[in-house]
C-alpha cells in the first residue's frame, strides 16, 4: 500500500473524528486493522494527530491541534487545486 493511500485514509480518519466526539471503542471498531500495510490508526497516533482522553468515565478520541492543522492544510490545498465549479457545495 502506498504512502499516499495511507495519508488519504489518515485524512479521512481526522475528518471523521472532527465531525463529532467518538469513543475509543467506536474508533477501534471503525479504524483499527491488523494489516501491516494499512497502519492508519497507528500512524495517526505515532504522528500525534489524535489523542485519547477520559470524559464522563469513557475513553474519547479527539483530533489534536497538529491533526486539525493537517486537516485544514489539506482542505486549503484541495480548494486551491480544484476549480470552484468542481468543488462540493459548502
Amino acid at each position: 500500500m502506498s504512502d499516499s493511500v495511507v495519508e488519504a485514509l489518515i485524512l479521512d480518519l481526522l475528518e471523521w473524528l472532527a465531525s463529532g466526539e467518538r469513543s475509543y471503542l467506536e474508533v477501534m471498531d471503525a479504524w483499527r486493522t491488523s494489516c501491516p500495510k494499512l497502519p492508519v490508526w497507528e500512524d495517526a497516533n505515532d504522528r500525534g494527530l489524535v489523542a485519547e482522553s477520559i470524559a464522563n468515565g469513557h475513553r474519547i478520541v479527539r483530533v489534536t491541534a497538529l491533526g486539525a492543522a493537517l486537516l485544514n492544510q489539506h482542505k486549503v490545498g484541495h480548494a486551491l487545486a480544484c476549480p470552484k465549479s468542481a468543488r462540493a457545495p459548502q
